[in-house]
C-alpha cells in the first residue's frame, strides 16, 4: 500500500486507522484490535504516523518507532480545529492525519521508559502529599470537635497524635481514639513512603546529567530539577526560553489586536506541576533577594518596588525558566552574570 501518513486514534482495546497517500488520496481506513496494532504496522513501509498525547501515547510510540516508523504525538487541542463535523473515531482519525501534517504544529517529545519511570515517582509523590494533607486536616477538625486545636505546622499535629496514641489518657473517648488510630496509622504510612520515593527521585537526580545541570540554578533543587529534566527529553522542541516559559503557562495571557498589546495575567496554560515547583521556589528565594544575599536581587527589589510579592514570585518563575532551557539547550551548569565592579 502507497501510503505515507496515518492518523492513529488510540484507545483502550479498539484503534482506529487513517491512511493516505503522497496525494492526499485515502487508503486505508479501519479498525484495529489491540492484539492487531504491532502486526498491522509492521507490515507497512516506514511512514509517518500522528497521534494524540495520552496515556499510552508515549508507550504506542515507542513501539511504532522500533518498527521503522516516524511517530508524531500531537496535543489533543491542536487536533480539535481539524475535526469537521461529529464525533466519532473515525472523524479523529483523519482530523490526527490532518493535523500531522501541518508545517507549524506542535508535537510532545517522546518519553522514554525512564523518564516515564522518574515521572511516576513525582506523581505518585504528589498523590501522597495530598493525602497526607487530608488526613492531617481530618485529624485536626476531629480533635477540634473534642476541644483539642492544634497550632499550625505538621509538627504541632504530634501533639494530638499523642493523645490519641496514648493508651492512658482519658481527656478524649475511647471510642474517638478507636476512629482516629487508622488515620494516625495512614499517616505515618504516608510519610514513610514519600521518604522512599524521595530516596528514589534523588538517586535517579545523581545518575542524570540534565537534572544535576538544572540542580546549579538558584530556586531549583533535586525535586524541580528532575521533574524538569523527566518531562523535557528534547528542549530542542522549544525555540526560545520564552516558548518553554509560555508552555509551562508562565507568560502573561494576551488579547492584542490593531497594533495594540494587551497583556493580562500568566495563562496558567501547560505543565501545573512543574509550574508550582518554579513558583514555589521562587517564593523560597525571595528573602533571600530581599537580604540582596541572592543572584538579580536589584532586579527582584526593583519589582518590589512596584508589584506585589506574589507576582514578584511568578516573574521570579518565569525568568528561572528560561534560565533552566538555556541549561538545557546549551548543556552547560549554570552561570551567574557578573556584577560590574
Amino acid at each position: 500500500m502507497d501510503i505515507t501518513t496515518i492518523g492513529l486514534d488510540l484507545a483502550k482495546n479498539v484503534f482506529q486507522v487513517h491512511g493516505i497517500n503522497g496525494r492526499g488520496d485515502v487508503i486505508v481506513r479501519r479498525r484495529l484490535r489491540r492484539a492487531q496494532v504491532c502486526a498491522f504496522f509492521s507490515a507497512l513501509p516506514p511512514c509517518l504516523v500522528g497521534m494524540e498525547a495520552c496515556g499510552t501515547a508515549h508507550f504506542w510510540s515507542r513501539e511504532l518507532v522500533s518498527l521503522g516508523h516516524e511517530v508524531k504525538i500531537i496535543p489533543p487541542s491542536y487536533v480539535k480545529a481539524y475535526v469537521r463535523r461529529g464525533k466519532s473515531d473515525a472523524v479523529d482519525a483523519a482530523a490526527i492525519c490532518e493535523a500531522v501534517t501541518r508545517p507549524n504544529m506542535r508535537f510532545v517529545p517522546i518519553k522514554s521508559e525512564d523518564q516515564q519511570a522518574a515521572l511516576m515517582l513525582h506523581k505518585s509523590r504528589e498523590l501522597l502529599m495530598r493525602q497526607q494533607t487530608m488526613v492531617v486536616n481530618a485529624l485536626r477538625g476531629h480533635m477540634a470537635e473534642l476541644g483539642m486545636v492544634a497550632p499550625l505546622g505538621r509538627g504541632k499535629v504530634e501533639d494530638i497524635i499523642s493523645v490519641i496514641e496514648d493508651g492512658e489518657d482519658e481527656s478524649i473517648p475511647a471510642l474517638a481514639k478507636a476512629a482516629l488510630k487508622p488515620l494516625v496509622a495512614q499517616l505515618r504510612g504516608n510519610e514513610d513512603a514519600t521518604a522512599a520515593l524521595d530516596g528514589e527521585i534523588k538517586a535517579w537526580h545523581k545518575g542524570n546529567a540534565a537534572s544535576q545541570r538544572l540542580a546549579t540554578i538558584p530556586s531549583i533543587g533535586i525535586l524541580t530539577a528532575s521533574a524538569i529534566a523527566a518531562t523535557v527529553p528534547d528542549p530542542s522542541y522549544f525555540r526560545s526560553g520564552r516558548e518553554f516559559s509560555a508552555w509551562l503557562g508562565l507568560v502573561p495571557r494576551q488579547n492584542s489586536t490593531g497594533g495594540k498589546d494587551r497583556l493580562g495575567r500568566i495563562s496558567k496554560q501547560g505543565n501545573r506541576y512543574i509550574r508550582r515547583l518554579l513558583v514555589l521556589g521562587s517564593t523560597s528565594m525571595l528573602r533571600y533577594a530581599r537580604a540582596n544575599t541572592a543572584p538579580g536581587s536589584d532586579w527582584v527589589n526593583g519589582l518590589l518596588e512596584r508589584r506585589p510579592a506574589r507576582l514578584v514570585t511568578v516573574a521570579m518563575a518565569n525568568k528561572t525558566a528560561r534560565i533552566a532551557w538555556a541549561v538545557m539547550v546549551r548543556e552547560e551548569n549554570y552561570r551567574a552574570r557578573a556584577t560590574a565592579s
